[in-house]
């Protein structure tokens, strides 16, 4: 069945409270550190200022990408969300840096105490929690829409919920013990922490902006097709997929029997369109090269009643992620032989 993307909740919606609602929290760790002059606090305070950052350019990119295409972006502007995706993979990856130097200064040059604990710990748990449930609609959101930059909030805010939740277990620590050197210590091991969540999400987005292939996205699309084949289909290779937002791009070449008029041909590319877009949603580019059908590939047609049939049917060739990616037609030696160039 189609994606009924109009009854989901939208990406720029999600990301304007996400924007809105890292202000929110960004002030309230800021009171915590405030009140305790705790380096852990100001630690979680500092990730927060990428938070803020990372919301309102991850709501520039969801506002550009939802723009049409236009002549100077024939392919749309989705690609925007893996560059404000990097730009946050970037800042975390800042944060975690300047965490480390306060944590380390921190280390040489302990508080002679930390006052109003109690309250710091409750503040900032409280950002915890409503970091991790943002952080969960985030990502649900992402994944329905397909948008890089709000699944790279989601990411981040989950991210964030987690330190924070290892800096109150390390703030209970120092409270039930008095070691005030475990304040610099549990900032510095959440440092190293936030730095590789920013590396993975930094990692996800230059994949994103190299167009490198989406594997499970691949796979689904071939799922799909082999479970809806029509005779006609032939062979099918060269097939590219990625996604920009929620615009879904498919190339790829199609073998059909060469007797087909144009009008039937055209039928068939139809068909596969619909195909697609029906069970992923959204919009759909589709873009088919079709090629006419040779004697070799007749054992691998089961087309009924052909009339210009040389071979008998022998097998129908499953198509797979190794099979379709070539830039070869199939069937000439084996069901999956490097055949003649399309």
């Amino acid at each position: 069945m189609p994606e009924n993307l109009s009854a989901k909740p939208s990406a720029i919606a999600t990301q304007k409270l996400i924007a809105g609602l890292s202000v929110v929290l960004f002030l309230g760790k800021l009171w915590a550190w405030y009140l305790t002059n705790s380096v852990t606090i100001l630690t979680d305070a500092l990730e927060s200022t990428v938070n803020v950052l990372a919301g309102f350019i991850g709501l520039y990119a969801v506002l550009l990408a939802a723009r049409p295409r236009d002549t100077n972006h024939p392919y749309g502007h989705g690609k925007v969300e893996f560059i404000s995706a990097a730009i946050e993979g970037s800042l975390i990856i800042a944060a975690s840096l300047l965490i480390i130097y306060q944590g380390a200064f921190r280390l040489i040059h302990p508080p002679a105490e930390i006052p109003a604990l109690d309250g710091g710990i409750l503040l900032i748990a409280i950002t915890g929690v409503i970091n991790f449930l943002m952080g969960r609609y985030a990502l649900h959101v992402g994944r329905q829409r397909h948008s890089a930059a709000v699944n790279a909030a989601g990411r981040h805010l989950v991210t964030d919920a987690y330190s924070t939740a290892a800096i109150i277990a390390g703030l209970l620590l120092l409270r039930f013990t008095g070691w005030l050197w475990l304040d610099a210590v549990v900032a510095l091991l959440f440092s190293v922490f936030i730095f590789y969540a920013g590396y993975k999400v930094l990692r996800h987005s230059l994949s994103g902006i190299m167009d490198e292939a989406d594997i499970s996205l691949l796979q689904e699309v071939i799922q799909v097709l082999n479970r809806h084949r029509r005779n006609e289909w032939i062979d099918l290779h060269n097939l590219r997929v990625i996604r920009y937002g929620e615009v879904l791009h498919v190339d790829a070449h199609m073998t059909l029997p060469y007797y087909l008029q144009v009008r039937d041909a055209d039928r068939e590319i139809h068909l596969l369109e619909a195909l697609i877009r029906d069970h992923f949603g959204g919009s759909v580019e589709l873009f088919v090269h079709v090629d006419g059908c040779v004697p070799y590939q007749c054992k691998l047609c089961n087309m009924p009643d052909c009339p210009v049939r040389q071979h008998p049917f022998e097998q129908q060739l499953t198509w797979t992620i190794e099979n379709v990616m070539r830039n070869s037609k199939h069937g000439k030696d084996s069901p999956n032989p490097p055949a003649d160039k399309a």
